[in-house]
């Protein structure tokens, strides 16, 4: 049963609260009070990585590093002061002395290169979702970020929405009973799949460093197909509809179930070939019990699949949802994030007894609201950890990055987390690591 938050046990908590926020920096490095203004450097600023930035324009912008010089035009002129580089690795090397954290918002296969280097250096970082391309990688990452003690953040900005916050805590609370089933779909892709290599080989654009742009993915011509957006649907760049959409639409299961490593996969899909992805899967994930909790299936659908009609009991199922199976209730969320409708007609403003855990942000029900980026602003100068850290989103990545191994082999296997390999299936090592092209590493 849930404790009931008396007035003592919320005075305790908000007083912990308030002294973690006013210690002095946890990290190594430079120690920041509240009110200083951190040194960032941002790692890929157009696209997505221009709002990225944007979230931390409270902060001092000392450096700006894009290969696409024409699509980070409007980030350059928003910061014309600041030094700008195509290479991260010349930046971070050269402005290194004024830099105390990082936004990696490149695309995914620059994303644990740029991410570890940064953390060697010991600056904090913040990095786009999915963390990492490959499996391996998120474990260095996530190791890393224990060994240097930085502050750092996925961007999967749900999991700072009041109404994710709130039925986490129902969920944790018991609100659903024990939770064996889950069920996350998506709309995308909503880029090309399914599709083979261009064959022509045209010139690339004179404000594009191509060569910069490949990073440690293998080399291939130039072509339009990949930059600057439909590159998430090739395998050597992106990870697909799962690695896009999966931290933020499984955001929800990991916040509040906190899985552990599968201990099975399966992937079903239309097809797959050597360079992209399918143009729709359903992978199913067999989750362990522990700590009382049962086993977990979670089952995930892209590409327009869809769970069965019948486990939302009459609810129209959106572009993108989640449905959380329990034995006393059933939860149906039809969105990425933010709240939800328990199917036995529960209201969540009825379940006042199930205490709170972590703090909601007035004003921040729509994304632009969302308060992450400064949840880790506020981590690098000292205050509490930001819930999706590295050493929460680099086991989800693992899980989540699992399912696209799954395609690749097309069929089942089980799961050592500890040695990721898989049992009785030598073939998925080569889809857990990745090789770097010279000149790049890990």
């Amino acid at each position: 049963m849930a404790q009931r938050l008396t007035r003592r046990r919320f005075l305790v908590r908000s007083g912990a609260a308030a002294a973690a926020l006013s210690l002095p920096s946890l990290w190594p490095g430079r120690v920041l009070g509240a009110n200083e203004r951190l040194g960032i450097a941002a790692i890929g600023v157009g696209g997505k990585g221009d709002s990225d930035l944007a979230f931390c324009e409270s902060e001092t912008i000392v450096a700006l590093c894009d290969v696409d010089a024409a699509n980070a035009a409007g980030a350059f002129e928003r910061h014309r002061a600041a030094p700008r580089y195509r290479d991260y690795r010349a930046m971070l090397d050269k402005e290194g002395a004024r830099i105390d954290a990082v936004t990696v918002s490149a695309p995914d296969h620059i994303h644990a290169p740029a991410s570890a280097l940064a953390m060697r250096l010991g600056k904090h970082v913040y990095c786009q979702k999915p963390l990492t391309h490959s499996i391996h990688e998120a474990r260095v990452l996530t190791d890393l970020a224990r060994e240097k003690k930085v502050a750092t953040q996925m961007g999967n900005q749900g999991y700072a929405h009041p109404g994710t916050r709130r039925l986490a805590e129902l969920i944790r609370g018991g609100a659903l009973g024990a939770v064996r089933e889950a069920h996350v779909w998506t709309d995308r892709p909503i880029w090309p799949q399914g599709v083979d290599r261009p064959a022509d080989t045209p010139a690339a654009p004179s404000t594009l460093d191509w060569d910069l742009w490949l990073g440690p993915a293998p080399s291939r011509p130039y072509h339009p197909a990949y930059v600057p957006f439909k590159w998430r649907g090739w395998w050597d760049f992106g990870t697909g509809a799962l690695g896009d959409m999966g931290c933020h639409n499984l955001g929800l299961v990991f916040l509040a179930l906190e899985p552990k490593a599968p201990l099975s996969v399966e992937g079903e899909s239309s097809g797959s070939n050597a360079e992209t992805f399918p143009a729709w899967s359903i992978i199913t994930y067999t989750f362990p019990g522990e700590g009382g909790k049962p086993g977990l299936k979670l089952v995930w659908y892209d590409g327009k699949k869809k769970p069965p009609a019948s486990l939302a009991k009459g609810k129209s199922l959106t572009e993108n949802g989640v449905i959380l199976v329990g034995d006393k209730d059933t939860l149906f969320v039809p969105s990425y994030w933010g709240e939800g409708e328990f199917l036995s007609g529960a209201k969540m403003e009825d379940m006042k007894d199930i205490p709170e855990i972590w703090p909601k942000r007035a004003g921040a029900a729509r994304e632009n609201d969302l308060p992450h980026h400064l949840e880790w602003i506020e981590a690098a100068k000292g205050g509490p950890r930001p819930l999706s850290s590295f050493e929460h989103s680099g086991p989800m990545t693992e899980a989540v990055l699992l399912g696209n191994v799954a395609i690749r082999v097309g069929k089942k296997f089980e799961w050592d987390s500890k040695s990721l390999t898989a049992k009785g299936a030598p073939e998925v090592e080569r889809y857990v690591r990745r090789e770097y092209r010279k000149g790049w590493t890990l």
